[in-house]
Order: structure tokens, then sequence, then C-alpha cells
């Protein structure tokens, strides 16, 4: 019985620790670990955009007429997909949205991953679900071993990173783009 409790408590830690690797993966100078909430000096753009794991969601804001939205008093909570992310999307999908005539679609996927509050990752653990920038209500779950996980009823995100500081908001890095 010693045994097993021992192994149990050697995985969780193992476990731990592999979320502590994947929460610093995205910490670089200008992200959460350097700037911290009280010293951060770009808004929440500007921070995707130096972060360098934002390059399709920056083009993609940019093609959808938000990124001066975004670069506003706030206060916003994004839901960020990585470049991965959006590598995910079925092919031509990326594409598709970022044609001109495509353009209210597009805002409309963008709009789902912006929340109008400052919520950092212990208020989003605390929720069950949030209204958007765009007036729809993505659901929100938490799990102690799995983490917080965001999206509708067709796909969930998971957070990957969290409380990435802007002066206007806050980001969380999320690994799949929520779709509508």
């Amino acid at each position: 019985m010693k045994s097993f409790i021992l192994t149990s408590a050697l995985a969780t830690v193992a476990l731990l620790g592999v979320s502590m690797a994947a929460t610093n993966a995205y910490a670089e100078p200008g992200s959460e670990r350097a700037a911290g909430a009280q010293g951060a000096t770009k808004d929440v753009v500007a921070t995707a955009v130096e972060a360098g794991h934002f390059k399709t969601l920056v083009k993609a804001l940019e093609a959808a007429g938000l990124a001066e939205t975004l670069k506003g008093k706030g206060p916003f909570t994004v839901f960020a997909p990585s470049d991965e992310a959006f590598a995910k999307l079925p092919s031509g999908t990326l594409e598709n949205l970022l044609k001109p005539e495509n353009k209210d679609k597009l805002k409309a996927v963008l709009l789902m991953h912006v929340v109008p509050e400052d919520l950092l990752i212990a208020d989003v653990k605390k929720i069950k679900d949030a209204k958007t920038v765009g007036g729809a209500k993505v659901d929100v779950t938490y799990n102690m071993l799995t983490g917080v996980h965001i999206g509708t009823a067709k796909e969930m995100a998971h957070v990957q990173n969290s409380d990435i500081h802007a002066i206007n908001g806050v980001i969380h890095v999320i690994d799949k783009v929520i779709l509508p």
C-alpha cells in the first residue's frame, strides 16, 4: 500500500512538472513572466506580436479590422490561438476566412476569443461560461488534472499558458481555434 501511495505521489509530482513546463513554453521577454501585472507596457496586440507565437492571429485581427479595437482601452481577456492552433484548422479554412468577402465570418470567429473583462486564470477557473465581445457564450471547464478548457459544444480548446499581461487586458494561450 505504501508503494502505491508513493508511486501515486511521484506520478502527481511528475504531472505537475509537465504542466509547469507547458505553462512556461511561451514565457519570453514581454510575457507574463517578464512583465507582470504592474509592469505591462503594451496593449494586447503589441504583446501578442512581441511574443512571436501569434503571427496568424495578428494577421487575422488586421484582416478583420479588429486590431485597432484590441489596442483600445479594454479591458480584454483574449483566448489567443497560437500559430500551431491555426495550423490545426481543416485545410483551406483559414485561407477562406482571410478573403475580403468573408470579413464578417472572420470577425465572428475572432470575437469568440475575446471577453470584455480582465479575467486572470484564477478567475476563469471559477466560471462556467463567459459572454464574448461578439455576444456569443463560450463554455468554461476546469479540471485539476487537465486544466482549463474553453469553447463551444462543437469543440473545446485547452489553455496552454495564462496570465500574459498587457496594459489593456490579459492573454491566455489556447491550442485550438474556437469556431461558432
